[in-house]
């Protein structure tokens, strides 16, 4: 748990309607996928994706920030998940998920950030379930709902602080 919070595995996100919102909650839809699959391994990334401009041409744009500008911003993130059911050689649930580093609405349905893990693999030059066979394959939100249970972290995070400035 220690290693997770390195240097070398931060990446920036938007924090209001993203991190502190949507992609907190979808944290929370992975941890609760362990009540149901004794292993779920994921993989985070970020991705640099192409955005249609208005001349028509697609091109990659990405802000770079820090003093001096070094750190280039994703303009995506994706998870890839495995959750195996536990037998030996049986099946594993796989999901895979593309999500634009902005702010997204809670309302916003998971299974539209849903895509084929090779879209992925395309996308950021990695393979994930090259050597996975597709006998042993099952799609995730085919397996158990794909949804977020959104719960108000900014809200609670601001009545704590709240109340840790009254006088006692």
């Amino acid at each position: 748990m220690d290693a997770t919070f390195a240097l070398t595995n931060m990446c920036p996100q938007v924090g209001d309607g993203f991190n502190r919102d949507y992609w907190a909650h979808f944290e929370d839809f992975c941890r609760r996928l362990t009540a149901r699959y004794p292993s779920v391994r994921i993989v985070t990334g970020p991705l640099y994706l192409p955005k249609k401009e208005g001349d028509g041409k697609w091109r990659v744009s990405y802000e770079v920030i820090g003093a001096p500008p070094n750190v280039a911003v994703p303009t995506h993130f994706y998870k890839v998940i495995f959750a195996e059911d536990g037998v030996a050689g049986g099946n594993v649930a796989l999901g895979a998920f593309v999500l634009p580093n902005a702010a997204i609405p809670n309302e916003k349905p998971l299974g539209d950030f849903e895509v084929p893990v090779e879209a992925i693999e395309r996308a950021s030059g990695l393979e994930f379930a090259s050597k996975l066979p597709a006998a042993r394959r099952k799609r995730l939100c085919t397996e158990t709902t794909c949804s977020l249970v959104v719960r108000g972290y900014s809200e609670r995070q601001k009545t704590l602080q709240q109340q840790s400035r009254r006088p006692s």
